[in-house]
């Protein structure tokens, strides 16, 4: 790399740590006052006589359980039906209602927080289904992720309450006091920067040799705002964040990867606040940044170093990416989006370097913890961290107590059983569409369009994706089809709701014990030896799951 690129990289990283640490603080103080507040607000109390909910009730695990999945379907019910009746709508923009697989698939992706998109925005949904129940999907399936990470932090803050708070409360207070504010915020600064919002019509114009093109409008900052703080993903148009309208200029991308950023890597000091000790959220703080700044780091590497004449003579591998924003604009995009589960792309990861395009994926397969999405980032590490301090006690002779809460058999089980859902889901998923003779053909006849190991890798995408609730695309795979919708809307489905189901009943084993004192067995965990632990867990517990198959994919056509 020549000079001007490495102050660049060097300007662009010290921008984006300085505005996260000046967020760290307020914000994070703030998101724990939301959750922790007695008081409530004259909306709030009359949203709560609307849907008939006691504010001032504690839900037991199971009623919380019960109420994220009623909820949940209620939504997909509603998306669902939205997009089947969309020809009839006002802003239908003379489309039709998508297919029942596509509408089924899409409905199940924004309900989730996955936003996967097997279909042209711009060609396939209005603007009323756009703002209507994608945008609005937007903001309350992020509510339930940062709902379910607060109810287990209560787990570990609580007394023998049995209780782990109220799953209506936490998801109205996350919409209305946190993200709605912070959204209608991100949009002006969004419009500021160029991002379109309107209600227009396609307007017609004459390209540069002449020929006509219709370009889309539609209210575009507001969904981009959302799709970006709420980690969602889902593009407006079909090239996401690389489009134009979307992204126009190299700061509105630093502006957007830190809106992706912001509420993950506030939410350690929100933990920490809850819990009554500040040094724990430091330490799940510095966990998640040093594997953030690590992978960041590889990728930008391999794609700097592209091998070949082509990618020399650009400087490094340039196919896929846009050059208003050029090598490290994209791969700490992409790092963000698949380290968040957030999805969202200006580049296009089926076209980085054999290696390199491994590294999104892998982000994935850890977990996305590092900070990974609003709310199932912080609660996906609190989850590797009960099981690192188990590690640790066992390693070392100390009791296993994390927090004050004794973690035994039930609690490992928990821990245990969500750490496997995930890769069970990704390797199944995967196998299934090359073991199945027919749905193989299929496959291969109509999906993959880069035969050979290439395509295996943009399937594996595609599972990892889904079953991680990234929403995240290789670019390369045609998914619309009735295997594809089907299997990776039950991906997922159970991708989303069996941890929330597993977290919420660790929550619950939490919250009904007494915390213990600390003593001289007792493993500290706010030090920087349990953090390179837990960070040791995060990548070798996670990513080595997966190893044979990516020596199928990425790995193989790497070597080739």
């Amino acid at each position: 790399m020549d000079a001007g690129v490495i102050w660049s990289i060097v300007l662009t990283s010290a921008t984006l740590i300085l505005a996260l640490g000046l967020a760290y603080r307020p914000l994070g103080d703030y998101i724990a006052h939301v959750y922790t507040s007695a008081k409530d607000s004259r909306i709030e109390r009359a949203t709560y006589r609307l849907i008939g909910v006691d504010a001032a009730g504690s839900q037991t695990w199971q009623a919380y359980v019960r109420s994220v999945l009623l909820f949940s379907v209620v939504g997909v019910v509603f998306v669902y039906a939205i997009m089947r009746l969309q020809q009839f709508l006002p802003y239908s923009l003379g489309l039709g209602a998508p297919s029942e697989a596509l509408s089924f698939n899409t409905a199940v992706s924004f309900v989730t927080n996955t936003n996967w998109q097997s279909y042209s925005g711009e060609a396939t949904l209005g603007y009323t289904v756009q703002f209507a129940a994608l945008a609005v999907q937007n903001f309350v399936s992020a509510a339930v992720g940062i709902a379910v990470a607060v109810a287990l932090v209560r787990g570990f803050a609580s007394r023998r309450s049995g209780v782990i708070g109220n799953f209506w409360v936490d998801l109205v207070r996350g919409t209305f006091r946190l993200l709605l504010p912070m959204a209608v915020i991100a949009a002006v600064v969004l419009l500021a920067g160029g991002v379109i919002q309107n209600l227009s019509g396609a307007t017609d114009a004459a390209t540069l040799t002449g020929a006509a093109q219709s370009l889309p409008g539609g209210p575009v900052a507001s969904q981009e705002a959302i799709k970006l703080l709420g980690t969602n993903g889902g593009g407006f148009f079909n090239v996401n964040s690389s489009h134009p309208f979307e992204n126009p200029t190299p700061w509105t991308s630093l502006f957007q990867i830190f809106l992706m950023l912001v509420i993950p890597f506030s939410l350690p000091r929100a933990f920490g606040r809850i819990v009554g000790d500040d040094r724990q959220g430091y330490a799940i703080l510095g966990v998640m940044a040093a594997i953030f700044v690590a992978s960041t780091a590889i990728l930008t590497a391999l794609e700097a170093g592209g091998a070949g004449t082509a990618p020399q003579l650009a400087g490094g591998a340039m196919e896929g990416k846009e050059v208003r924003f050029g090598i490290f604009g994209s791969t700490l995009f992409g790092s963000t989006s698949t380290l968040t589960s957030t999805g969202a792309v200006n580049s296009m990861h089926d076209s980085y370097t054999a290696v390199g395009g491994m590294m999104p994926m892998l982000n994935m397969m850890l977990g996305e913890v590092a900070p990974g999405g609003v709310g199932s980032g912080l609660y996906g590490m609190l989850v590797l961290a009960v099981l690192a301090v188990f590690i640790g006690g066992l390693l070392i002779g100390r009791t296993p107590e994390y927090l004050g809460k004794k973690i035994g058999p039930r609690e490992i089980k928990l821990a245990s059983l969500y750490i496997l859902v995930t890769p069970t889901l990704v390797l199944a998923g995967t196998a299934l569409s090359f073991a199945i003779p027919a749905i193989r053909a299929d496959v291969e006849a109509t999906s993959i369009w880069n035969p050979g190991v290439h395509g295996l890798s943009e399937v594996l995408y595609a599972f990892t994706s889904a079953s991680n609730n990234n929403g995240s695309a290789f670019a390369g795979l045609t998914a619309n089809t009735p295997w594809f919708n089907t299997a990776l809307g039950v991906a997922m489905l159970l991708g989303r709701f069996l941890p929330i189901v597993l977290v919420l009943a660790l929550a619950g084993s939490l919250a009904a014990q007494d915390k213990v004192p600390a003593t001289a067995g007792t493993l500290p965990t706010h030090r920087p030896q349990f953090a390179g632990l837990l960070a040791g867990v995060a990548v070798i517990v996670t990513a080595l799951t997966y190893f044979p198959v990516l020596t199928l994919g990425p790995l193989a056509e790497g070597l080739s």
